[in-house]
């Protein structure tokens, strides 16, 4: 539902255009950066109980309903939106220009690739397949946070 709300504010800014549509769409982009990092912080906490609960059970089945609406109706959309909005920014303000820029697109290709690992290992734990360690899922719970606070200070900083 909140994804909807922001789709449809986004739609409206794009026809209404306001004077400062930058600073909407800016703020708009850091709603979706938030709900996106959630998801990204919260699924591995997922893997790592469910990794304990037997395949088949009723709590394992729990966990595969929990995981798969995280991800499809959370963590894409805000996935996509993150992007639509930041490349807009970043070729709109930034006309693609600026070591720091090009070295967050790179963090946020890389936050990507976490996603994508995360969002395989929904569909191996949704058949019940091969699992990784609580302890592994432990560990890949602070790649996405070390990302943020890389991309967090090329932007606020812009060191380079």
């Amino acid at each position: 539902m909140a994804l909807s709300v922001l789709v449809a504010v986004i739609v409206g800014l794009m026809v209404w255009q306001p004077a400062d549509l930058i600073l909407w769409i800016k703020a708009l982009h850091v709603v979706a950066v938030i709900s996106w990092m959630a998801g990204l912080l919260y699924m591995p906490r997922l893997f790592i109980y469910h990794t304990d609960a037997e395949p088949g059970s009723q709590t394992s089945e729990t966990f595969k309903v929990m995981e798969q609406r995280l991800m499809k109706v959370i963590m894409r959309p805000a996935m996509m939106i993150t992007w639509a909005l930041g490349l807009y920014l970043a070729w709109s303000v930034y006309g693609f220009q600026g070591g720091w820029l090009h070295a967050k697109i790179l963090a946020v290709i890389l936050l990507t690739g976490v996603h994508v690992h995360y969002a395989d290992a929904v569909g191996r734990f949704s058949r019940d397949g091969a699992r990784r360690t609580a302890r592994y899922w432990r560990l890949m719970n602070e790649v996405p946070t070390v990302l943020m606070i890389v991309i967090v200070i090329l932007v606020i900083v812009k060191p380079f």
